[in-house]
């Protein structure tokens, strides 16, 4: 393996790189990697063998099933109504910019005709390559084009039985474990990845998922760094790719001096931007449309529009970008429910897209019920509780020269900052205070958002 020093920022040059944090969140603009900041939508993919279950794609793991009684899902593998450029246009037409695809999950199975395993989907019924034609589609459709690949392995012989394996409670897991090599296998996971990052042109983003070296369970020890060799792995991947953007997932050193890729926080959206060392990172929420990530066919807790809509505001207005999961059917169909979701992203982002692509944080502190993105001197106030005929803004009074809802582009006027009190409806406005004027009847859009144009 060719040695590749790692890139080292001192704490002022990283705080150079990111004098801009207040709209990029953090990202290193100089860098190949700027587009992650302005495209700020994504989504994800989890797609195995697990689909045919339909009941979470952690099933081997939570029914402990064996690898021969696993099996069932490879031998019915067939998704034969797969279509990936229906995949791509359902993410580009939802707004999204970029996908993010299982190419291997935690059960093992490989998603291309990889040339280190048989367990791989051009063995099954199916017994064609899946990853090409995405890759091809994604490009077609103008996506960036992202791998996720865990470190996780249920199926492969050398990946040592742990708290997350499914075989954690068979009596003889710790005879089992015997004469398993964890170091073949850090050498069969960068064999993988120098499959995935050679064989498919320019990859934009890679997922590795995920690290738990002190999770101890009945004497079997836990994995990280040392297992996954992740310096190794690490080094190989700017090799392949040196503009690529890798998840912090590997259990790799945070601070200053190593500063990740990507942040990634699961299922929740942060209080506050997540820093490294106490300065600003790149990084990205991940969430699910229901409670799991590979397709549930009796899943109920579905997120609503409103949910769906406020996720990722929420996620922009603190530099973030939001990666929303699908998990498609066994036979490669993304189904009714998914379809319903994409289209409510779809339809909001045609008319609010620009609150978001190449939006940021504002310095501004948004009210009660909104929040705040920002693009230069365009500031968009999102409406997450329609309140009743006003909006009072503080620190906005005197900066703002036109005001528009953004769905439909009709002004909105507001309150003479001078008057103490306005006699028609006796509202005090205060000095800083912008007060907009709202109609009574909240806007047919799931979250209006107003768009204030700031004084030069």
């Amino acid at each position: 393996m060719i040695e590749i020093e790692p890139v080292r920022l001192s704490r002022k040059s990283w705080e150079d790189s990111v004098s801009d944090a207040a709209i990029s969140g953090g990202q290193n603009v100089a860098d190949g990697k700027a587009w992650f900041g302005r495209d700020r939508f994504g989504m994800f993919i989890h797609f195995g063998l697990y689909a045919l279950g339909a009941r979470h794609e952690w099933l081997k793991n939570r029914e402990e099933f064996t690898t021969e009684a696993y099996q069932k899902y490879f031998d019915n593998f067939d998704p034969d109504l797969y279509d990936a450029r229906e995949w791509a246009r359902r993410a580009r037409q939802a707004g999204m910019k970029y996908v993010v695809l299982t190419a291997k999950h935690h059960e093992g199975f490989c998603l291309w005709d990889s040339k280190v395993t048989d367990y791989k989907v051009t063995n099954t019924p199916y017994g064609k390559d899946l990853i090409g034609p995405y890759v091809e589609a994604l490009r077609a459709e103008g996506l960036k084009v992202g791998f996720y690949y865990s470190l996780l392995d249920w199926h492969h012989p050398d990946f040592p039985i742990d708290a997350h394996h499914p075989q954690r409670n068979h009596p003889d897991a710790a005879k089992l474990n015997e004469g398993r090599d964890v170091r073949r296998y850090a050498k069969y996971m960068r064999d993988q990845v120098t499959e995935l990052l050679t064989n498919f042109g320019k990859i934009d983003v890679i997922w590795f998922d995920f690290s738990y070296p002190r999770r101890v369970y009945k004497g079997l020890p836990g994995k990280g760094r040392a297992e996954w060799e992740s310096d190794d792995l690490m080094k190989l991947v700017r090799q392949l790719q040196p503009d690529i953007i890798v998840g912090d997932r590997l259990d790799l050193p945070r601070d200053a001096d190593h500063m990740p890729d990507l942040v990634t926080p699961e299922q929740y959206t942060p209080r506050v931007a997540p820093t490294v060392a106490g300065l600003p990172v790149r990084w990205e929420a991940c969430h699910t449309f229901s409670g799991s990530w590979g397709y549930y066919r009796d899943e109920t807790s579905w997120k609503d529009a409103g949910q769906l809509i406020n996720i990722l505001i929420d996620t922009v207005s603190l530099g973030g970008n939001l990666l929303m999961n699908v998990g498609p059917t066994g036979r490669g169909t993304f189904d009714a429910r998914a379809i319903t979701a994409l289209d409510t992203y779809g339809e909001w982002m045609r008319l609010n897209g620009r609150a978001i692509y190449g939006a940021g944080p504002s310095a501004y502190k948004a009210p009660s019920g909104c929040r705040f993105t920002q693009k230069g001197n365009r500031l968009y106030l999102h409406i997450q509780t329609w309140p009743f005929r006003h909006i009072h803004i503080e620190g906005l009074g005197r900066k703002v020269k036109y005001a528009q809802f953004l769905h439909d582009a009709s002004e909105l006027h507001w309150l003479d900052p001078d008057a103490e009190v306005d006699s028609n409806i006796g509202v005090a406005v205060g000095e800083g205070i912008l007060t907009l004027e709202l109609p009574v009847l909240k806007p047919d859009v799931v979250t209006p958002v107003i768009e204030l144009i700031l004084k030069d």
